[in-house]
């Protein structure tokens, strides 16, 4: 089974690392032109959305910092 890592950037996006797929809300697939790595805007500032282009920087503040989810509901 492949893994997919995403990783939480301090004041920035979302890395997506891995085999992955990224699709549109009719399913449609993104052409990423055969990338393993992505980045995925997390402030809305880009105009490449849904990926980032780097538009945050100095605009967007979040430490990502780890934390646990409470239990999931049943």
């Amino acid at each position: 089974m492949a893994t997919t890592k995403l990783t939480i950037n301090n004041n920035g996006s979302v890395k997506i690392d891995g085999d992955f797929e990224i699709v549109d809300m009719q399913g449609n697939n993104y052409g990423l032109q055969g990338r393993t790595i992505v980045s995925i805007c997390r402030c809305g500032l880009s105009a490449n959305k849904p990926f980032c282009d780097g538009s945050h920087k100095g605009h967007f503040e979040h430490d990502a910092i780890a934390f646990d989810l409470p239990p999931k509901k049943v």
